[in-house]
């Protein structure tokens, strides 16, 4: 607390001191746009990272995860950003060749993710398989396959995201691509009818199926925790498929380019830790990667849990996408 009572000389000090105080660390990060909302994680995260760093994040959200890649590819090396989270495995091949990134050299313990992903470059923060979820009081009994989503009646529609766009979109890709191989073109020429639209990112999608204006919507296992937990409805449910799930791992990294590389590393190290990580289940509707304080919610208990886990190496995926993509493009376009 300042004293009542100053010397003109430990005034003028004072004077000289304020401005470099008031000049507070700012870390930049880059996400995607439902975790800086404000029912996401960002503004938790936020406000407990401050009380670590004595400084304050400034969040840049865009549409979805994929389009923080191309974000980053445009912006080159005049990017702003310090840390950019909200990649998946999927696409780390790719981030790591615009040579943006750099190791963040941490050996954090206690990460836990499907596969064991480990990386030099990238941290996991949370994990989720994809799955399809359904309104129980529209759809009586939901498809138990991929291919009886494929091959199910029209009538019933799905909102999907668009890969090139989205990480849950590149994910359902993927998902098509790791069951049919070769016939992924014909399966998506059979499950294009069943479609009413095809949006930018999850954010987006989810909101058209809580309106009603489909019955089911590509998203995730964890997605009717949410439901369970904040609206206290059971109405929203995930559909079990028999062939397995493509499951997410998200990640973080920090830039080469960043101005303050010690704050950005202090940042992933706080990312992987139970203050940020137990507020993911809750607000971001996720796995957490790393060590929780409190045990989840039993409504995470009655989740469905795949028997079976997709996942592509990243260098598959970036050899791939493009073509994958444009098979996609085409089979959806196609009269």
């Amino acid at each position: 607390m300042r004293k009542t009572f100053l010397t003109s000389i430990a005034a003028l000090a004072v004077s000289f001191a304020l401005p470099a105080l008031a000049q507070e660390k700012t870390l930049t990060v880059y996400t995607y746009e439902s975790f800086v909302s404000e029912w996401g994680p960002g503004p938790k995260v936020a406000e407990a990272f401050a009380k670590t760093c004595g400084c304050k994040v400034e969040w840049v959200g865009v549409a979805d995860g994929v389009e923080l890649l191309t974000r980053l590819k445009l912006e080159g090396d005049g990017t702003e950003a310090d840390v950019v989270l909200g990649l998946d495995t999927n696409l780390i091949t790719e981030a790591k060749a615009t040579g943006l990134f750099e190791a963040h050299n941490l050996k954090p313990e206690g990460l836990t993710v499907p596969g064991g992903f480990s990386d030099d470059t990238f941290l996991p923060y949370d994990y989720g398989h994809f799955a399809v979820i359904y309104d129980t009081e529209t759809i009586k009994t939901p498809p138990t396959s991929l291919k009886e989503l494929v091959e199910g009646d029209p009538a019933q529609k799905i909102v999907i995201e668009d890969p090139r766009t989205s990480t849950p979109g590149l994910g359902l890709l993927l998902w098509v691509k790791s069951v049919y191989g070769d016939k992924a073109g014909e399966a998506w020429g059979k499950l294009k009818d069943r479609v009413l639209t095809v949006t930018p990112g999850w954010s987006e999608a989810y909101g058209l199926f809580t309106k009603g204006e489909a019955p089911m919507v590509l998203s995730y296992t964890t997605s009717p925790a949410y439901h369970v937990i904040a609206e206290n409805t059971e109405r929203y449910k995930a559909a079990a498929f028999s062939e397995g799930h493509y499951v997410q791992i998200e990640v973080a990294g920090l830039t080469r380019t960043s101005d303050d590389k010690d704050l950005a590393r202090q940042f992933l190290t706080f990312m992987t830790g139970p203050d940020f990580q137990s507020i993911i289940p809750e607000t971001n509707w996720m796995m957490p990667a790393g060590k929780t304080k409190d045990p989840l919610p039993a409504a995470f208990d009655t989740l469905v849990k795949p028997e079976k886990t997709f996942l592509m190496s990243s260098d598959e995926v970036a050899a791939n996408r493009k073509a994958w993509i444009d098979e996609w493009l085409a089979a959806m376009s196609a009269k």
